[in-house]
């Protein structure tokens, strides 16, 4: 068995003994997952995407083919995969077929291109890519070239759905030519990797700058997502539609994983467009939808919700961006079904309300942690603990958290303190009952004149509004002050807002003279990263540039 992977930092010795002591630890790996989910339930329908369908046992008899001609092209353990497919069924079995031989994936949005494909490349070290030839109106030969060209140590790159007379693998023909099924399991058995080791580096902190990768083993994920499903009640019996990029954290470990540690079915959608989703939940009686808050008001505020049949769904779960009460409100009245409000991140942090609380604590906290074995705690600016109710920043540690950047160890020595606890970067209190209220992010903090200023409570107040549709707080440069408050704001369709109108009804909320935009810019439509978050990185850039035009 290889030791761990250079430039991996291992769970702390004590903190892994503990945890395998007190089963906390399941010792299971991704591969493990599968096989099992088509050993209980093998009939059971798995994956949908359009018209292919696939039982549990045709899940894994694809991932174990695919996982044997990978192997017979000299895929090592360790070794890093690039997975960059849209919401395909191929990318569900490929994920688990890397798994299965101990190689790394490194999940990409499919809408990545060469600028964060070389830098994940380069930072990773990858060997191998599983990309689409074309997906819509996309065609990623361009980008193949120049990846490869870019990147000597990129040895095999692997199509799928793609012409069969392509210089490139074929992700089809790997799977087709893999032998006989006796042989595959004895190769796949040898090749199970160590649950300690990692299974996968999930890119983070795309929108400040270039991604870095958080490095999840099988036993800190397989924990984070099995504590998630049962937060929000996800079950055999669920069918659960996945929307948003696959390459994205939230869809992929707590939409695909946990249908699969579940024995559910996922619904795998390329588009997002709110007919198409109700044509699928209409189609498939889906009952869980898992996608960021963007997604869940653009469904909201369909104006044909009527005209589908949507009593089937049961349960949304929304995390990745700050969900407004409106959202959640027109959620449940509109679809009449629960709103799950969650935070968390690629790192594992994980909270969650749950199906008993009330609408006021939906509304208003991110839940409490969905794995109970995990410690969250709020510190001052010297490491402190900070008491019930006062703001801070949250710390997180347990079985279901990751122990590091990959090759970053001067981050690493900021993002932990002595004790092993992540450095979340978010604000937050904790309140008697356990639940996290987030109230902003370090790096979103605006500092106006030495007066440290929340975005994201600004755009509380501000969302609160009837005739606000989105809102952004960002920080505009001003050499008096360092930096002023700027909102852009997107009012609903018809609507018709202005400067004075925000300012005096952010006044009536009780705002202070600090939560009062110095600049409102009013936008037709605001800027989205690939995971559908608003890109504040954008605004920052088209304020300043605005600015910069007007001295």
């Amino acid at each position: 068995m290889p030791g761990f992977l250079e430039g991996f930092t291992p769970h702390r010795k004590e903190d892994a003994e503990k945890y395998l002591k007190l089963r906390w630890w399941a010792g299971l790996t991704l591969g493990d997952i599968l096989d099992k989910a088509a050993d209980v339930y093998p009939d059971h329908e798995a994956l949908v995407d359009g018209p292919n369908r696939l039982t549990y046992s045709q899940v894994r008899e694809k991932a174990n083919r695919l996982a044997v001609g990978m192997m017979k092209l000299g895929m090592e353990p360790q070794e890093r995969v690039l997975l960059q497919l849209p919401n395909w069924n191929e990318f569900a079995y490929a994920y688990f077929a890397v798994q299965k031989i101990g190689a790394i994936t490194v999940p990409l949005i499919d809408r990545y291109r060469q600028y964060e494909i070389n830098h994940l490349c380069k930072l990773t070290g990858a060997t191998s890519w599983i990309v689409p030839q074309r997906f819509h109106k996309i065609d990623y030969l361009p980008v193949i070239e120049d990846v490869v060209r870019e990147n000597p140590r990129l040895r095999r790159v692997i199509l799928a759905r793609a012409a069969a007379d392509q210089k490139y693998l074929s992700l089809e023909g790997l799977t087709d030519n893999a032998g006989p099924m006796g042989d595959q399991h004895r190769l796949l058995a040898q090749r199970r990797p160590d649950p300690a080791q990692v299974a996968h580096m999930g890119p983070t902190g795309g929108t400040t700058g270039l991604p870095k990768v958080a490095a999840r083993t099988h036993n800190d994920l397989i924990c984070n997502v099995e504590y998630a499903s049962l937060a929000w009640e996800l079950g055999h019996h669920d069918v659960c539609l996945l929307a948003g990029p696959m390459g994205h954290d939230l869809t992929l470990t707590k939409g695909l994983c946990g249908a699969v540690f579940t024995y559910g079915k996922s619904v795998l959608l390329d588009s997002a467009e709110p007919e198409a989703v109700c044509e699928a939940i209409e189609r498939e009686r889906v009952t869980a939808v898992v996608w960021v808050p963007t997604l869940a008001r653009r469904l909201a505020q369909f104006e044909r919700l009527k005209d589908y049949d949507l009593r089937s769904l049961r349960k949304m779960h929304c995390g990745g961006g700050t969900s407004a009460p409106d959202v959640i409100k027109d959620v449940m009245e509109k679809l009449g079904c629960h709103y799950f409000n969650a935070y968390g991140g690629t790192e594992g942090q994980s909270t969650m309300t749950r199906i008993t609380d009330d609408l006021e604590t939906t509304c208003r906290t991110a839940g409490r942690p969905t794995c109970p074995y995990d410690t969250y705690k709020v510190v001052d600016p010297d490491g402190n603990v900070l008491p019930t109710n006062t703001p801070g920043e949250l710390l997180v540690k347990g079985p279901g958290v990751f122990s590091g950047y990959y090759r970053a160890a001067e981050e690493n020595e900021k993002a932990f303190d002595q004790e092993g606890f992540f450095r979340t970067g978010d604000i937050a209190r904790i309140d008697a009952c356990g639940n996290i209220v987030l109230t902003g992010r370090i790096r979103e903090m605006i500092n106006r004149g030495g007066e440290s200023i929340s975005a994201t409570e600004i755009e509380r107040l501000i969302l609160r509004h009837r005739d606000v549709d989105m809102a952004a707080v960002v920080p505009m440069p001003d050499p008096a002050m360092g930096e002023r408050v700027c909102a852009y704001i997107k009012p609903k369709p018809g609507a018709t807002l202005t400067f004075a109108g925000i300012i005096s009804f952010l006044k009536d909320q009780g705002a202070s003279v600090l939560q009062l935009p110095e600049r409102i810019e009013f936008v037709d439509s605001m800027p989205l990263t690939k995971s559908d978050k608003i890109d504040k990185r954008t605004l920052i850039e088209d304020i300043t540039q605005k600015l910069r035009m007007n001295r």
